[in-house]
């Protein structure tokens, strides 16, 4: 097989690189998710209860905070495109325990694998942004994180569309399928780029501290992606339980088409990208944060009211996707021999706070009913507006000034 050097010169990526990064962003992303509509399904199988497998859900977010923070990292020191078809070969291993799981327990502990693995998206973001020149950088940041937005819904769609046809098991064997394409694809398409930095393992997990310690900017990405994510944590996690009981009764099938209302946060990350690029970026941050707040007050009506449920949706996927390709937009210019680990710092807070909100989410529902699960959701993203608005009244005072 030909090996294919990359310039160190920018210059305007191919529309068929940024393609081709963007479908094995979305293909590997999902396998975080696939298990959010059939939770019902599962504990049925496995005669478990709600809250137990819930915590599947929950161990996937851990597993891939995990592999943010110490995976990520190497995507500086390791050549990337060896890095990610060994990972793949790690995950599709993994997805393959879960479907073979005869027990909740053994499921969650794949998942927490299967979760550390699957953080091939999150390389492939900072390689993107690395290879994009100066003034494209938003919008390639924007088309990859699409694919990746648009896996997340769509495996809601595949897995409760095949869960109800061949059973939740299949839906994991599909995964692992779909995780050796992707290799494959990766080892053909990517090009060879000599690693970022001439680091140890150890000094670039380091580093990662020392540029939350330095850079203010990325503090603040770091905040505003953590309480956005704790809100998509929350909903995503209980909202299987909720359709599929009453007033809902929904299939899996249906569980899963329902998903595709999130196609408007895939939107909102092209929109996003290129309003950063011209910027916009802080301004958008208090809107879409706002937003985010603002739509748990739809999904409580969503109990028994399908329209509120579905406009609350589009808005949160919204809200959450939005801040999320903003924030990237803003901090990958800070460094640029550091993308990886940037991402690393950011992306760790993010899915921290993601699996703190889906734990939350499953223990409240179980307790409380969605009414309760919708105000938890609201209170983090009200924390950060509040947020939002000190920082804004601190950039004006100079120019007041």
């Amino acid at each position: 097989m030909t090996t294919r050097t990359a310039p160190v010169v920018h210059h305007r990526m191919d529309h068929r690189l940024v393609l081709v990064m963007a479908l094995a962003s979305g293909l590997v992303v999902a396998n975080s998710y696939y298990a959010q509509p059939v939770v019902a399904q599962i504990a049925d199988s496995l005669h478990a209860s709600t809250g137990s497998v819930g915590l599947v859900v929950t161990a996937s977010q851990v597993g891939y905070a995990l592999g943010l923070a110490f995976l990520l990292p190497a995507g500086d020191l390791v050549e990337r495109r060896r890095l990610l078809t060994g990972v793949l070969a790690i995950t599709t291993v993994c997805l393959a325990a879960m479907a073979m799981a005869p027990t909740w327990q053994l499921l969650a502990g794949a998942a927490l694998l299967a979760g550390v693995s699957s953080v091939v998206g999150q390389i492939l973001v900072p390689f993107a942004a690395g290879l994009a020149g100066e003034d494209e950088r938003g919008k390639v940041i924007g088309d990859v994180m699409t694919g990746l937005l648009l896996g997340i819904l769509l495996s809601r769609v595949v897995a409760g569309l095949v869960a109800e046809v061949a059973g939740w098991r299949s839906v994991f064997w599909l995964a692992a399928a779909l995780m050796l394409f992707t290799l494959v694809l990766l080892r053909r398409e990517l090009p060879v780029v000599p690693p970022s930095a001439k680091l140890t393992y150890r000094r670039a997990l380091a580093s990662v501290v020392t540029l939350i310690r330095e850079e203010p900017v990325l503090r603040r990405r770091m905040l505003y992606g953590a309480v956005t994510f704790a809100s998509f944590g929350v909903f995503w996690t209980s909202i299987g339980f909720l359709l599929a009981g009453a007033p809902y009764n929904w299939s899996d099938g249906t569980i899963g088409v329902f998903s595709l209302l999130g196609v408007a946060g895939a939107l909102a990350g092209k929109v996003a990208g290129r309003l950063a690029d011209r910027g916009w970026a802080h301004r958008q941050i208090g809107v879409l944060v706002a937003l985010t707040a603002v739509s748990f007050g739809l999904l409580a009506l969503g109990h028994d009211q399908v329209i509120a449920l579905a406009v609350g949706t589009a808005l949160l996927e919204l809200g959450i996707q939005g801040t999320h390709i903003t924030n990237q937009a803003m901090f990958y210019p800070l460094r640029p021999d550091a993308r990886s680990r940037l991402n690393t710092a950011y992306m760790t807070a993010y899915f921290a706070a993601g699996s703190c909100g889906s734990a939350l989410s499953a223990t409240v529902y179980a307790a409380h009913g969605w009414d309760a699960v919708c105000l938890l959701g609201a209170v983090f993203p009200i924390l950060g507006l509040l947020v939002w608005l000190v920082e804004t009244v601190r950039r004006g005072r100079p120019a007041a000034r």
